[in-house]
């Protein structure tokens, strides 16, 4: 089942289907929106009340998948504040950021010196 959540002036279809059930179908729907940059940085999720009410799923259903997604770092929840898209660093290989591998690399040596 494919539903709709209106935000901001703007459907966020979220796909409920596949293997897990709907609390797994949740996390998948909610993790893709972030990845693909449908649901941006900042961006504050629904209530777990009103998310629920618009996908007909039960309230604890969504209240455990947005647990999940902060212990996961997918998401940031504040108490007075609601649950919003957490603000993820995503490194990526630019020449800018990479380095010549240097003496702490080798396999041979541990990479942090924890001597007193």
């Amino acid at each position: 089942m494919e539903s709709s959540w209106a935000t901001f002036g703007r459907d966020l279809h979220l796909d409920l289907t596949g293997p897990g059930g709907l609390r797994a179908a949740l996390l998948r729907a909610l993790r893709d929106a972030v990845r693909s940059g449908r649901l941006t940085p900042g961006t504050r999720l629904p209530s777990s009340r009103s998310l629920a009410v618009d996908l007909g799923i039960a309230r604890n259903t969504v209240a455990d998948a947005y647990a999940e997604l902060v212990a996961e770092g997918w998401l940031s929840a504040r108490q007075g504040s609601g649950t919003r898209v957490a603000e993820r660093v995503l490194a990526r290989a630019t020449p800018a950021n990479r380095r010549a591998p240097g003496p702490a690399d080798r396999a041979d040596r541990p990479r942090f010196d924890l001597t007193p």
